[in-house]
C-alpha cells in the first residue's frame, strides 16, 4: 500500500494518504471524496539517511531541539 499525494479542490488542501489498491481517498479536512491524485517526485535512492541528518542539523541550528 503506497502513500500518495492528493489535492482536494473543495477545500484546497494538500495531503498524503495511504490508500489500498481498490480504496477511495477521502480528504481528512472536509471529508470530500472528489480528490485529485498528484504526481509525486521519487525519493532519492540510498540518500535518505543523509537528507535526514542534514534536516536535523538545520532544525538544531534553528533551535528545534525536539528533532534531535
Amino acid at each position: 500500500m503506497p502513500i500518495h499525494d492528493f489535492h482536494c479542490p473543495a477545500c484546497k488542501t494538500h495531503f498524503e494518504l495511504l490508500v489500498r489498491s481498490g480504496g477511495t481517498a477521502i480528504c481528512p479536512h472536509c471529508q470530500s471524496t472528489t480528490v485529485e491524485k498528484l504526481l509525486s517526485p521519487p525519493a532519492p535512492h540510498g540518500k535518505s539517511a543523509g537528507i535526514i541528518r542534514a534536516a536535523r542539523a538545520r532544525a538544531a541550528r534553528a533551535g528545534h531541539l525536539s528533532n534531535n
